[in-house]
């Protein structure tokens, strides 16, 4: 055996398909028991506030949030599906789903996959590609089932009170369903970028929620009804536009009690902003993950 055949490297073994990776990116997010602790939680809370609250205050003769009892059993009842499966969505669903983006990507970098996973072969970008398309797969899972959970339960309210049950048409569940994965993607994607740019889970996890929970409150609340600038600037938050896309998928006929849920803007403009930082924070990871060291 010759001196160059003994010093030619071994060949790097080739990457696997675009489609295996998103399984195995699937299956690490679905063996992770925060994963099913987040997406359980969304659905939860959003069903007891949006749903069980309501229908208990009803059943007791009481309002809530100002509603008279009469209201709020209106308020459960299967046409108002879109609005009660996704206004939690904005604000506490938003701040979940984005925790789940930060331990999708920054956990790579505390368990130090992410080098030996880019040692067997795949290009960084394709990497990225797997963990948002599993990332996304998920997220539509969870907003198919707050509106199946939802409906089940606001069926069985118009069922027992004799109610009317008016289900909404099907370009209106569509248009809720996309609108709900187009919003629960872009906290996501956000979560993402905060995971790989930091490197960690910790920071991220926490950044993101003072973000969601307070800053974006204390602008739209606080700072915009008292300066021009930042009620101008309001329009461009992400958490904003989410909150005006819910209030136009939920029809003329909403309450909107949900902190979070206001018609700032149009719902047109609120799908479009959206869409916006879902393309700019995929682009940011990509090009963070592509230009740094892994390590």
């Amino acid at each position: 055996m010759s001196a160059a055949t003994i010093a030619r490297p071994a060949p790097r073994r080739a990457a696997g398909s675009l489609g295996a990776m998103v399984t195995a990116e699937l299956g690490k997010l679905l063996r992770r028991p925060a994963t099913w602790v987040l997406l359980g939680l969304w659905p939860s809370l959003q069903l007891v506030f949006s749903t069980v609250i309501p229908f208990v205050s009803y059943r007791r003769g009481a309002s809530y949030e100002g509603s008279p009892p009469e209201e709020l059993l209106a308020g459960t009842l299967p046409d108002r599906l879109v609005e009660n499966s996704l206004s939690g969505l904005p604000l506490f669903g938003g701040a979940l789903l984005l925790t789940l983006g930060a331990l999708l990507a920054g956990s790579e970098y505390g368990w130090g996959t992410l080098k030996t996973l880019l040692g067997q072969g795949p290009r960084r970008t394709q990497v990225l590609a797997a963990q948002l398309l599993a990332l996304l797969v998920v997220l539509a899972g969870a907003v198919l089932v707050s509106f199946l959970v939802t409906g089940c339960v606001s069926g069985l309210i118009a069922a027992g009170e004799s109610a009317p049950a008016d289900w909404p048409s099907a370009g209106r569940l569509a248009r809720g369903l996309g609108g709900g994965l187009l919003i629960a993607a872009t906290w996501g994607a956000l979560g993402v970028l905060l995971g790989t740019a930091l490197r960690s889970t910790a920071l991220p996890i926490g950044l993101g929620l003072v973000w969601v929970l307070a800053v974006e409150n204390l602008v739209v609340n606080v700072a915009a009804p008292l300066l021009g600038f930042f009620d101008a600037a309001q329009a461009a938050l992400p958490g904003v536009n989410a909150g005006s896309l819910v209030a136009a998928l939920a029809g003329e006929q909403a309450t909107l009690r949900t902190p979070g849920v206001a018609a700032i803007v149009d719902g047109t403009q609120a799908a479009w902003v959206l869409g916006g930082f879902l393309l700019l924070f995929t682009a940011l990871t990509g090009l963070l993950l592509a230009r740094r060291d892994v390590v």
